[in-house]
């Protein structure tokens, strides 16, 4: 179905970051000042998992979530278009009639300054203001956001995360904490054995933090769970029984049965590295310092989880 008249920001929004949002602000006030309205747009499966699937990029933000955000930020309705092979052959000129102007009726067009679209990346934003001037649609250009000296994207807070576990730095630039979901599958109750019973999260295709362990919020998306819970969560190998690669949290004074409900989970402060123990007592008794590290990083930025959405 066609759109009302839109102002359209497009991209990818892969974490739905501070740079994505001021681009969403700006849409959103030119669309309020004409009576328009304000449409963000991305690329599903993400571009170069198409064009060069080897250095397809871990996503932040799955779809579902990111249109969620999106909307939350701002955005009236959200597109999400279909990527292939066949979208990868459109001529920039094609994108601007068919994508823009036919599907979007889009009014105005906002961008950064690395904006590029059509064929082999062949559109940039001097060819959204060609097709502006002779079509009647504004196209505005909206810097990076800086912080820390540094411009904010998808890649630096998907390096930050993988490589440094530095959720923090990551909250402040996606202004909530980054979070995954998935279902709780059965572990090996080996947690519950020595007193921290830990639901074992099922999760794909999201970036993860750094291996290592984290003070965590979870809401339980199945069922009447409303509040939202506090824990620690361990992401690795759990190297002191070689038991494999797992995400478990433990979640404070909470014992309620959650297997095959779903769960998010937001990462508020890493705690440490991951370690081998020699033994179940050392590993209890460096859990119970983790859950009193955790929760003091959780008391600590009690303020700051409204961020968490």
């Amino acid at each position: 179905m066609r759109q009302p008249p839109s102002v359209v920001t497009p991209g990818n929004h892969d974490g739905v970051h501070l740079g994505h949002r001021a681009l969403i602000d700006a849409a959103k006030r030119s669309a309020e000042s004409h009576g328009w309205k304000t449409l963000g747009m991305f690329f599903d499966p993400h571009p170069t998992a198409v064009l060069a699937p080897d250095r397809a990029p871990v996503l932040i933000t799955d779809v579902a979530r990111r249109i969620e955000i999106m909307r939350g930020a701002g955005c009236d309705d959200v597109v999400v278009l279909p990527f292939d092979s066949e979208f990868a052959k459109m001529s920039p000129d094609q994108f601007v009639r068919t994508v823009l102007l036919d599907a979007c009726h889009a009014q105005g067009v906002v961008v950064g300054p690395d904006f590029h679209f059509g064929h082999k990346r062949s559109g940039n934003i001097d060819t959204l203001r060609d097709w502006g001037a002779r079509e009647g649609f504004t196209v505005e250009l909206v810097q990076p956001v800086m912080f820390r000296g540094e411009a904010v994207s998808s890649t630096r807070i998907r390096r930050i995360l993988g490589e440094d576990g530095n959720v923090e730095d990551a909250a402040v630039m996606m202004t909530r904490l980054h979070e995954v979901e998935g279902e709780v599958v059965p572990g090996d109750r080996r947690g519950r054995e020595i007193g921290f019973p830990t639901a074992n999260l099922d999760v794909h295709g999201i970036q993860l933090p750094k291996d290592g362990v984290y003070a965590v919020v979870a809401r339980v998306l199945d069922g009447d769970h409303p509040d939202l819970l506090r824990g620690v969560a361990n992401l690795g190998n759990r190297p002191t029984f070689e038991a494999g690669r797992s995400v478990e949290v433990h979640l404070f004074r909470f014992n309620e049965d959650l297997y095959r409900k779903r769960m998010r989970i937001g990462f508020a402060a890493r705690i440490r590295g991951e370690r081998k123990f020699d033994g179940l007592q050392a590993l209890k008794q460096q859990i119970d310092r983790d859950c009193d590290e955790a929760e003091n990083a959780l008391q600590r930025s009690s303020p700051e989880l409204s961020r968490w959405i």
